[in-house]
């Protein structure tokens, strides 16, 4: 066992499975003495549901998800040379609706059907997909831990492209001469609008970080209590056969009480019929 083949298995497992499969796989590292491995493997983070089952497209679906994330690289090749995106946006738009309905059938069919919140969660894992490459590949691998989102409909960095070649060749309309101090104002605004902006979208990037981080840590103790009202209900049932149990052997350990005293009172009485039988003929035999 190597950490690709754990990760794989592990990010293919129902979310419910996550924690046995990876204590099982931890356990086995270990048994070859590859400790290293072994803590690799638990340091793996249980999937959202809507993760679990972009994960799910990996495997499942990967022709489909391939296709989506090559039109995603051809938008992010045409943003950052300034072409035109022509028929992208709605190839896109297609292959998202496709897979997001996808993910349903094949989270449903493996036991987690998904509700609103993660289907949005999956769709907007891949449009983020289709604008970071680096979302790419995390989708590409089938091992998120977590969904996915991108502020904005192009990567950061790169201009919007004009929505044609003569939008792109159209002149600028010819702008009245301002006196340089005007100017030198105006671009410092501009500068400082730039930076104040930049310095927002840090700001929000960093707020939806930990919104998601809140968010799956949430998920993962609402999951944690999941499972322990389910271990609480198996010790309950447990608990209640084993009372039924006892109770059985208590009304067969009283039936066999009784029985036994019934026998003995019939030997005790069977013993006393002896004793007068022999005196009986003890007394015969000396008067007869």
């Amino acid at each position: 066992m190597d950490f690709s083949s754990a990760a794989d298995e592990l990010y293919g497992a129902p979310p419910a499975e996550f924690v046995e499969t990876r204590k099982r796989l931890a356990r086995e590292a270990k048994a070859d003495g590859d400790a290293a491995l072994a803590k690799r493997i638990g340091a793996l983070r249980r999937p959202t549901l809507s993760a679990w089952a972009v994960n799910l497209l990996a495997r499942s679906a990967a022709g489909d998800l391939a296709d989506l994330l090559d039109v995603g690289e051809e938008m992010r090749a045409a943003w950052g040379s300034g072409r035109g995106l022509g028929d992208l946006e709605q190839r896109r738009a297609g292959l998202v609706r496709a897979l997001v309905r996808a993910a349903g059938d094949l989270a449903a069919e493996a036991g987690g059907p998904l509700r609103e919140q993660a289907v949005r969660e999956v769709e907007d894992t891949l449009q983020a997909a289709t604008v970071d490459a680096a979302v790419a590949d995390e989708v590409r691998e089938g091992r998120l831990p977590q969904p996915r989102s991108h502020t904005g409909f192009v990567p950061v960095g790169f201009p919007m492209a004009p929505a044609d070649e003569t939008e792109r060749q159209k002149p600028e309309p010819r702008k009245k001469k301002e006196p340089e101090g005007a100017k030198s104002n105006v671009t410092r605004t501009s500068a400082a609008r730039a930076r104040r902006a930049e310095t927002l979208r840090k700001r929000a990037e960093q707020a939806e970080r930990k919104l998601a981080e809140r968010e799956e840590r949430a998920g993962e103790a609402r999951r944690e209590v999941e499972e322990a009202s389910a271990e609480v209900g198996r010790l309950r049932h447990e608990l209640e056969r084993a009372v039924a149990d006892r109770d059985a052997a208590s009304r067969r350990a009283e039936r066999a009480e009784q029985n036994r005293a019934r026998a003995e009172e019939a030997a005790r009485e069977a013993r006393k019929a002896a004793a007068d039988a022999r005196k009986a003929a003890t007394h015969d035999a000396r008067h007869g």
